[in-house]
C-alpha cells in the first residue's frame, strides 16, 4: 500500500484518540471509518475503546463488510451498516464519524433539534441539525432513520442514542462533530440565560451565500427549522 494508504490510518487513530480525550466516547463506543479509493473502507473494530485504538488495529473492508485485511479476533462494529448508508447517499462522503459528545445526545435523548440559527459559525458550517427517529442499533433501522436527511445534512442528532457526522475526508467528519458539540453546549447556555437570539432571516441568508468565498464543502439545508418554533 502507498503512503497515503497508511498515512489515512494515522488520521483515523487521532481522531479516535480525540474524540476519547474529548469525553464523547465511553468504554468501546463510537466508530470511525473512511472510504478509500477502490471503494474499499478502513474501518474501527469493535469491542475496543477508541483510545486504544492503533493503526495496525484498524480493517480493511468491502462494501458488504467482509474483512480483506486485519488482525485476528477483530471484526468490524454492527453500526457499520449506517456508515455504508452515508456512502451510499452521499458520493462526496469519504468519512463517517459516530460518536456520543455529552450535551449534543442530550438534545437527542430529549428529542430536540438544533435548529436555532443563533451562532455565525454554525449557520455557515452546519444550519440546522435534526433529530433522526429512532432506530436499534445494529439494525437497518437506523440507515433508513438516517437516509431522508443525509441530502442537506452533514450532521445529525440519533434519537436516543448520539450524533453522527460526515464529511469529504476524517478529519472534516471529525470538525463537524466537533462544531456540532460545541453549538450544543452553546445553545444550551443560551437556554439557560432565557433563551438564544436568533440571527436575522435576511443576515442568516447572507452568511449561508458565503460559503462557496469561505470554501465551505458539503451540504446545507438553508434555513430549515425541525422544532416548530
Amino acid at each position: 500500500m502507498d503512503f497515503s494508504y497508511m498515512e489515512l490510518r494515522e488520521q483515523i487513530c487521532d481522531v479516535c484518540h480525540k474524540v476519547w480525550q474529548k469525553g464523547w466516547v465511553a468504554a468501546n463506543d463510537g466508530n470511525v471509518t473512511a472510504k478509500l479509493e477502490d471503494g474499499t473502507f478502513l474501518a474501527t473494530p469493535t469491542g475496543i475503546s477508541k483510545s486504544f485504538v492503533t493503526p495496525d488495529k484498524l480493517l480493511h473492508i468491502d462494501k458488504e463488510g467482509n474483512i480483506l485485511e486485519g488482525a485476528q479476533g477483530l471484526r468490524p462494529s454492527s453500526e457499520i451498516k449506517m456508515h455504508f448508508r452515508c456512502y451510499q447517499e452521499r458520493e462526496d462522503v469519504g468519512a463517517v464519524l459516530h460518536a456520543h459528545p455529552p450535551v449534543a445526545t442530550g438534545y437527542a435523548v430529549a428529542n430536540q433539534p438544533l435548529d436555532d440559527y443563533s451562532m455565525i459559525e454554525t449557520v455557515l458550517t452546519l444550519g440546522s441539525v435534526p433529530v433522526t427517529p429512532y432506530g436499534t442499533p445494529s439494525t437497518y433501522e437506523v440507515p433508513e432513520a438516517i437516509a431522508p436527511y443525509l441530502g442537506e445534512h452533514d450532521a445529525l442528532l440519533l434519537q436516543n442514542h448520539g450524533a453522527l457526522s460526515v464529511g469529504a475526508d476524517v478529519y472534516t467528519a471529525y470538525y463537524r462533530m466537533e462544531t456540532l458539540e460545541l453549538f450544543a453546549q452553546i445553545s444550551l447556555n443560551a437556554h439557560l440565560l432565557g433563551g438564544a437570539q436568533e440571527i436575522s432571516k435576511e443576515n442568516i441568508d447572507r452568511l449561508i451565500s458565503m460559503r462557496e468565498q469561505y470554501k465551505i464543502t458539503g451540504k446545507h439545508p438553508g434555513y430549515k427549522k425541525y422544532s416548530g418554533k
